[in-house]
This record gives C-alpha cells, sequence and structure tokens, in this order.
C-alpha cells in the first residue's frame, strides 16, 4: 500500500544522473568520482546560498535600522542578545507526564501510559541515538509524536531514552544495546508495536528481525535501512571519507575522546551536511529579535540540537563499519554477538515513512525494507512525506496528517 503526499515520488539512481558527472570535476584516477562531483556540487550550492542570505539579512536589517532610528547602542544590545542566544543552552527535557520504569547503562524506560489499555499491547518508540537527546519524540506540546500518540488513542505508550555515553560506559556495544531493547519490551509485556526514528528505526528493524515474536508491527521513519540506496552527502562522505584510510578517520575521532565519539563532533558533521540551514536560522534571529515567541521557539529547538551526547565508541564502530561502509543489514550477512539479523524474518505489518526533501536518510534507504521482509503487500505501506529529515518526526503537518493515523491504527490494531 502507498501513500504519497503531496504527489512526489523517490528518484532512482539513474534518474538522479549518476553517470553524468563531468570526468573534469575530478581526477581521473579517483575510485569515487561521483561522491566527489556531488559533494563539490553540494559545497557551491551552500557556499552561494549562505553568501544570498547573508546579504539579504545585512540588507534587511540596515534598511530597518536607518528607518527606526540609527542608535549605536541599540545595535549593541542586538550583537549582545543575538550572542547570547546563539551561543548559551539549556539542558533539553521531556514535555509529557511520564516516570522511568527501567534503567539500563545505556537506556531509561519512560512510561507515558494514561491508564489500563486493557489487552491492547503497547506501542515503544525508539529515538534516534546520534548525538541528541531522546526528547526530540516529545519536543514541545505542539510537536510530540507522545502527545500524537496519546491523542490517537494508544494507552499504553513507552519510549526508551538513551543515555550518553560516559568513561564508566564507553565499551558499551551493539550486543548491550539490544539487550536494552530486549530489557525494555520485557518490561513492557513482552511484545510490542514497534517504532523506530532515524538510527532507532534500523535498530526497530533489526530488532524485529532478532525478535519476530515479540513485533506486533513495526513502523520507521526517516530510517536508513539500506544504506547504499539514494543519493545523500552523508553516504558520499563515508564513501569518501572511508576509502583508502578505511576506518582510521573514525577510529581517531573516538581515539580523541578518550573512548567515545564526542556528541559535539555529531552534530558538528550533520550541520556540514547542509551548512546553510544552520546559518539562515541564526541569521533569521537577527531579524526577529523582537519576536519573543521567535526567539523562544528559537531557544527551544537549539536547546535539544546543541545539546550533546557522546556515542560509546564500539558501538559507534560498528555502526559505520557493519551498516554505512558494508551495508550488511539487507545482506543478511550481518551479525549481533552469535546472532544473525535476517530481515526476512519479519512478517508483521510494516510502514515506512520517508521524507521528499530528507537529506541525510534519502527515502530510498527506508522503503528498501520491503525488500526483504516476508510481510505480505497489502500488510505494508509506504509514506512519503513533504518534509525533511526532523520535520518526519517532528513537524505539526507531519504529525497531524501522517503520525495521528498511524497511531490510530496502532491502537485499533490491539
Amino acid at each position: 500500500m502507498n501513500r504519497l503526499a503531496g504527489g512526489a515520488s523517490a528518484r532512482t539512481n539513474a534518474e538522479a544522473g549518476d553517470d553524468k558527472c563531468p570526468p573534469a570535476c575530478h581526477p581521473r584516477s579517483s575510485p569515487y568520482p561521483q561522491p566527489t562531483c556531488r559533494l563539490a556540487g553540494h559545497a557551491a550550492a551552500s557556499w552561494l546560498e549562505i553568501t544570498r542570505a547573508a546579504t539579504e539579512t545585512s540588507f534587511r536589517y540596515w534598511n530597518r535600522t536607518l528607518h527606526t532610528g540609527f542608535a549605536p547602542a541599540r545595535l549593541g544590545e542586538d550583537a549582545g542578545r543575538w550572542l547570547q542566544l546563539t551561543t548559551v543552552r539549556r539542558t533539553p527535557g521531556w514535555n509529557t507526564p511520564n516516570r522511568v520504569v527501567l534503567e539500563t547503562p545505556v537506556s531509561r524506560l519512560r512510561d507515558f501510559g494514561v491508564g489500563a489499555g486493557g489487552h491492547a499491547l503497547p506501542v515503544l518508540i525508539l529515538p534516534p541515538q546520534a548525538g541528541h537527546h531522546s526528547c526530540i519524540v516529545d519536543f514541545s506540546p505542539q510537536q510530540s509524536q507522545v502527545s500524537v500518540a496519546l491523542e490517537a488513542g494508544v494507552r499504553r505508550l513507552y519510549v526508551l531514552e538513551w543515555l550518553g555515553a560516559t568513561q564508566e560506559t564507553k565499551d558499551i556495544s551493539i550486543v548491550d544495546v539490544v539487550a536494552a531493547v530486549d530489557a525494555a519490551v520485557a518490561a513492557a509485556g513482552g511484545r510490542v508495536h514497534l517504532v523506530g526514528d532515524c538510527q532507532g528505526g534500523w535498530l526497530a528493524a533489526l530488532f524485529a528481525a532478532l525478535r519476530p515474536e515479540a513485533v506486533a508491527s513495526l513502523t520507521v521513519a526517516g530510517a536508513p535501512i539500506d544504506f547504499h540506496a539514494g543519493e545523500g552527502p552523508l553516504a558520499d562522505y563515508v564513501t569518501l571519507m572511508s576509502s583508502g584510510a578505511g576506518l582510521e578517520t573514525y577510529r581517531s575521532a573516538v581515539r580523541a575522546g578518550n573512548g567515545v565519539l564526542r556528541g559535539e563532533f555529531l552534530i558538528g558533521g550533520f550541520i556540514a551536511l547542509k551548512p546553510e540551514l544552520e546559518c539562515a536560522k541564526h541569521l533569521e534571529l537577527l531579524l526577529n529579535l523582537d519576536d519573543d515567541r521567535f526567539v523562544e521557539r528559537y531557544a527551544h529547538f537549539e536547546d535539544w540540537y546543541k545539546h550533546p551526547q557522546d556515542v560509546a565508541g564500539p558501538f559507534y564502530l560498528w555502526i559505520v563499519e557493519q551498516l554505512f561502509v558494508a551495508n550488511l543489514l539487507v545482506s543478511g550477512a550481518l551479525r549481533v554477538g552469535d546472532e544473525t539479523v535476517d530481515l526476512s524474518r519479519i512478517a508483521c505489518p510494516v510502514t515506512m515513512i520517508g521524507g521528499t526533501t530528507d537529506h541525510i536518510t534519502p527515502p530510498e534507504q527506508v522503503f528498501a525494507l520491503e525488500a526483504h521482509v516476508s510481510t505480505p503487500p497489502d500488510s505494508v505501506e509506504r509514506i512519503l512525506v513533504d518534509a525533511g529529515h526532523l520535520g518526519l518526526f517532528m513537524s505539526r503537518s507531519a504529525l497531524a496528517d501522517h503520525w495521528l493515523p498511524a497511531f490510530r491504527r496502532l491502537a485499533a490494531a490491539g
């Protein structure tokens, strides 16, 4: 079953013009000419957009300043407030009341349930684990997967919050992470509707393949399943950074963190994929310093986005080597401890949600799951949303138009 939002459709590699990269863009000896060319194009487009936005913002700011009366003191006040807002961060937190019912070295299980659910199976949400706080799934009263699930009638609702790695937990591996999901499912009753966002999505698919009897349905959004499908700057960067020196770049980053990958490194990497977005929000802030609602929304998002969580080194390097580089999740050769991950063991209903402008996880990577599961076609749903990566999980339109119906189906499934 396919549901396409806005009439958009994902492009294949051939349609994207992989074979049209001009030879002049790269050395003939380069083993990865297309990623090199694409990244050069991304960099040029980003620089042009940053230049355009900076010029436009400067013009609008000075035009307003001159029309309202030039005051050097006001310029100083604006500069000081802008600097404070762009650099000082608060600790993010949860919006919806909940209680911690289980804690492991890597996670906390939070219960958002609102009462007895009869015989209905619980919903368990796995947030991303990529250098940010897990409260993205409960970001604000207006932008919350948790709130939408409760509104949809889900009575038993859990979220597995990921904890940042410390020197005491820096040796955590994928085995420990899967064990945390195992413990969460057991605490929730032994069988769940599993929902995974981004990196929580590939983990949800991996878990459903290892424990098919524990997963009544699987929903993944913005989740890289086939890491080599589609096109995106992240895949191109991984291709180039892992060529020649192999994983040494990634290992050196872990060594620099004394056994952990610093959350700042991950956040900086995400910003580098599309730096014009980072510049645009800070420039827009300069034009809206007098708008208290705008300032509060800006600060609230930055508090979440710029509050880093470290990732355990062995877990991070396993992701890079086994998933991003070797792409073993879809090969049937992926190992977690002494277990093999075989996606064909998944036969439950599957929902896949991708974003038309997702530059981190192209929708092709998400929808590739369909080709590897054993779920009957009439129990597989593709949803293509007119949104970018974060917009898939937190934009008001995605929550109202797509997540609300999805959670209603889970609530009705029991």
